[in-house]
């Protein structure tokens, strides 16, 4: 049997064929990534909450308007105005074992032709609660969120029949019956829209609805 000339040793050491695992080991890296590039690192969150930040936003700013708030219609005269003059509603709240009198038989008339209304029976703590503590006389309207125009949209729509854009802009109107008189004046003169302040202005509440004499229905507000 041949000898074995090798020498054997206790230390540790580089072994037998060990020169290409040092050599890659003491090969660089590459360039350092940028800080945003590293994990862990602050500009790194940074970036990754932008990044996250824009995915939340819209594709693009003319996509639609904005909403506005639901809204409460209390008390029988007011209902059955409201019904009148078509102000948009989703839900009527009637109240358990009401008098029947002359309103709540038109509101519920008027609600019925028009389609579209649910009719709801509530006990008076209930409807209490929903109109912290107004005098509802046992009906309550709920009106949906006015669903607003885009300003540039209002252009656009005009441009399409082929005729110049008349548009009124509103500043420092906070009342929102004097927001439906200028919305019933725009539609009589043609116009093709109003466009109001997003802070600080009357919105298209169920007052201003009113007030439109039903030209809120052909008159968009942005």
């Amino acid at each position: 049997m041949a000898a074995n000339n090798r020498r054997m040793s206790g230390k540790k050491g580089a072994q037998v064929g060990s020169g290409g695992q040092r050599r890659r080991g003491l090969e660089g890296k590459g360039p350092t990534p940028p800080a945003e590039a590293r994990k862990g690192h602050k500009k790194n969150r940074i970036a990754g909450a932008k990044a996250k930040q824009a995915t939340r936003r819209p594709a693009t700013l003319k996509s639609r308007g904005g909403k506005g708030t639901s809204e409460m219609v209390v008390g029988r005269n007011s209902v059955v105005e409201a019904l009148r003059e078509g102000v948009p509603a989703s839900m009527l709240y009637v109240q358990q074992f009401i008098d029947n009198d002359e309103r709540v038989r038109e509101a519920l008339q008027l609600a019925g032709e028009r389609g579209g209304i649910h009719l709801m029976e509530a006990p008076r703590p209930e409807l209490d609660r929903m109109t912290n503590g107004l005098n509802h006389q046992g009906l309550v309207l709920q009106v949906p969120p006015y669903e607003y125009a885009h300003p540039e949209d209002l252009a656009a729509a005009a441009y399409d029949q082929g005729q110049d854009p008349l548009i009124v802009a509103l500043d420092g109107v906070t009342d929102p019956r004097n927001l439906g008189a200028v919305v019933r004046s725009v539609s009589a003169f043609g116009g093709h829209g109003v466009v109001v302040p997003e802070r600080r202005a009357a919105g298209m509440t169920a007052g201003a609805w009113k007030t439109s004499a039903g030209a809120a229905a052909r008159t968009p507000v942005a």
